[in-house]
């Protein structure tokens, strides 16, 4: 499993944001909740993800729909290029997270990382 932390880029515009996420191979990447549903787009590599507990394999390109308020996670089956898009009229790096994101509940977090690494 990789320790490497993702390289992120942020993309603003139109009230728009879109972070951009370079993933090495073997990364596990917990996300959060959002407070909205959001759009997240697999442009290169393949991915497992996990959401609600079920997992699937989806390989580049895809877009999919991530609902509001549902913990997921991915773990990287190749190098991969992510993006999350969301609404919102913030362009401050250091604050859009908390304008998007509702808090964690480490729970649910714990949960899907174990769905995650029982998967290797």
């Amino acid at each position: 499993m990789s320790f490497i932390d993702p390289e992120i880029r942020h993309h603003f515009g139109g009230g728009v944001y879109a972070k951009e996420m370079r993933m090495p191979a073997d990364y596990v990447l917990l996300h959060h909740r959002h407070k909205f549903d959001h759009l997240s787009v697999l442009a290169s590599g393949s991915i497992e993800l996990v959401v609600d507990g079920k997992r699937k394999v989806i390989h580049a390109p895809a877009c999919l729909t991530i609902n509001a308020n549902v913990h997921h996670g991915i773990k990287t089956l190749t190098e991969v290029v992510w993006y999350c898009i969301h609404a919102t009229d913030c362009r401050d790096v250091d604050a859009v997270d908390a304008e998007v994101t509702l808090p964690d509940d480490m729970l649910e977090a714990r949960s899907v990382a174990q769905t995650l690494v029982r998967s290797e």
